[in-house]
């Protein structure tokens, strides 16, 4: 079973900035600037939250992890956007 989640990060340095990013193009698609939205199992979970542990720097980065519950559920339909609405850039989301 999969979930949505919402995947924020605030990262201090350019150069982790830039590999978060990348990273995180493997997992979900772009929303803003580093906000993604991610339908992740458990498992690649793990995977996420392994590969962004070991991008960032904990004592200067943070990144907020937000369940939003079944895609075919409140997951899907709990977004509200305000202002300009974007079609979420398609990835082709690769799960490392």
């Amino acid at each position: 079973m999969r979930n949505r989640y919402l995947v924020t990060y605030d990262v201090r340095h350019p150069k982790r900035l830039r590999r978060m990013f990348k990273a995180m193009r493997g997992f979900g698609d772009a929303l803003q600037y580093s906000v993604f939205r991610c339908d992740l199992s458990e498992q690649e979970k793990v995977n996420l939250m392994g590969t962004l542990s070991s991008i960032i720097k904990a004592d200067e980065d943070q990144v907020l992890i937000v369940d939003l519950g079944p895609p075919t559920g409140r997951g899907g339909t709990c977004f509200e956007v305000l202002g300009c609405q974007r079609p979420p850039e398609e990835t082709g989301a690769i799960v490392v």
